[in-house]
């Protein structure tokens, strides 16, 4: 069976860049940025190579994504593509006067990727409003070093890289799998 896809979001998913110090030291500088990795994210993007394929794609500038990966993922073990804001589909929110950055999966499809094996991790569900069923939501980082959501983020997706159907699985719950049944 093939692997599934697990794609990345970067900002307040795996990191929190910020032109404000947040009084300690940043783990690395972006531009005029000082970001900072979240917690126990090693430790996560380590397990989840080895349980999945896996991609990041921001809503950033390529050039910001490029950096951002290149200071998480170490060069053996890169992930399978890194996508921009360029890859993302502008979409004006009438509601709320801004623009949206969507990320249709429908283009990772066309790379061979059915929507059924393909999650993706994102703090903001405007984002895959038109993928809900892929979606896995994560509380946004803001540079908290007690933040917890990645490693309590490993059990369930251990768990669901073997369900034939990602889209079937209600992933709005992922946080108490193993206390109740996640079906």
């Amino acid at each position: 069976m093939q692997r599934q896809l697990l794609i990345l979001d970067i900002d307040e998913t795996l990191v929190y860049a910020t032109e404000t110090p947040l009084g300690r030291p940043p783990d690395f500088r972006v531009g005029p940025f000082v970001a900072y990795r979240r917690p126990h994210l090693h430790k996560f993007i380590e397990a989840v190579l080895g349980w999945f394929d896996v991609a990041v794609w921001s809503s950033s500038t390529a050039d910001y994504a490029a950096i951002v990966t290149a200071n998480i993922f170490s060069t053996s073990a890169a992930p399978k593509f890194v996508w921009a804001r360029e890859r993302c589909t502008r979409r004006f929110n009438p509601e709320t006067w801004q623009e949206d950055w969507i990320k249709d999966l429908r283009k990772v499809k066309r790379h061979g990727y059915p929507l059924e094996r393909i999650l993706a991790i994102d703090d903001s569900p405007e984002k895959l409003q038109r993928h809900y069923g892929n979606h896995i939501r994560v509380m946004p980082f803001v540079g908290d070093p007690a933040d917890c959501e990645l490693e309590s983020l490993l059990p369930f997706l251990d768990w669901i890289r073997s369900v034939e159907n990602v889209r079937t699985v209600e992933k709005r719950k992922w946080r108490s799998f193993g206390r109740t049944n996640p079906m």
